[in-house]
């Protein structure tokens, strides 16, 4: 193989930017704080960016999030499948100095993902998680669908923080939930 077939490879695997691809859009940034006794419960998925681990996913999707003693919380995903449902448990723990609104979550030993909350309605009725590399993105709410209103203030949050929100996809609720 040629050295100059290498160089594009190389970039992909390693990240990097040519001197002509400007870095354009500011980090991501997380609300300032979450109260974690008001997030807690159960959030039902209204949209979401497609994701490898949701791939069998339909629809129903859930996450339920119960404080824990030592300041984490449990985490149960769901969703309905095209056999059933599915379903994975982690834990979600708080990073040092991220207001409750970094989030560091595993579902497998030892690897963790981060979960940040970038927006949230004042009364808890919606939130939008994402991750500092803008691949993953949840707009979760209270219900299983939300207010037109509610969902594009909600996902214009997500625009003006860089999100590419032309793959977003609706989840369908069938079931009303856990």
């Amino acid at each position: 193989m040629k050295l100059w077939s290498c160089i594009p490879l190389l970039g992909l695997i390693t990240g990097c930017q040519t001197p002509t691809q400007p870095q354009t859009t500011a980090p991501v940034q997380s609300v300032a704080s979450v109260d974690l006794n008001r997030y807690a419960g159960t959030w039902y998925e209204v949209a979401h960016l497609p994701m490898f681990f949701q791939r069998q996913c339909v629809g129903d999707t859930t996450a339920l999030y119960p404080p824990q003693p030592d300041g984490s919380m449990a985490v149960t995903n769901r969703c309905r499948t095209s056999t059933g449902f599915d379903e994975a448990r982690g834990k979600a723990t708080p990073v040092e100095g991220g207001g409750n609104a970094k989030l560091k979550v595993s579902f497998f030993w030892p690897f963790k993902a981060d979960y940040w909350v970038i927006g949230l309605d004042p009364e808890y009725r919606w939130a939008v998680v994402g991750n500092p590399n803008r691949k993953y993105l949840w707009l979760l709410s209270r219900t299983p669908t939300l207010p037109a209103d509610q969902q594009a203030k909600a996902l214009d949050m997500a625009r003006a923080q860089g999100f590419d929100l032309g793959a977003l996809e609706l989840t369908p609720h069938r079931t009303p939930g856990p």
